[in-house]
């Protein structure tokens, strides 16, 4: 499955982005979804996830209540809403995929990525 990402960009502290992946060239709805991210420096680290029918997700501590994870099959695309963004969340953000139902907190799960896009939060 081929995965690509976009919607980032740069906001101040407080302000909201939406991104967006798009997968195409398999059945979108049998693959597990999630967000990664990873800044300058640092490991790239679970986001949020979201089981191949969208009726279950997960999130990380660190976004628990300000990220929203949902996902259109008929569209192909998984969705990832940031609210209250923090100058701690700028990092490339990745959208990743597995084959079957539930997602992996590890990045070693996954076998599909997106090429990733760039979100800056300043203060």
């Amino acid at each position: 499955v081929q995965l690509q990402a976009s919607g980032g960009g740069p906001v101040q502290a407080g302000g909201f982005l939406s991104l967006s992946c798009v997968a195409s060239g398999r059945t979108f709805s049998n693959y597990a979804m999630a967000w990664f991210r990873q800044a300058p420096g640092k490991e790239r680290e679970y986001v949020a996830g979201i089981h191949r029918n969208g009726g279950t997700t997960d999130y990380a501590d660190s976004v628990k209540g300000r990220f929203t994870i949902s996902r259109d099959n008929d569209k192909n695309t998984v969705y990832l809403q940031m609210n209250s963004l923090e100058p701690e969340d700028t990092a490339v953000y990745f959208c990743a995929a597995t084959y079957g139902n539930i997602w992996s907190t590890s990045k070693a799960g996954y076998g599909y990525w997106g090429q990733g896009t760039q979100v800056t939060v300043s203060s």
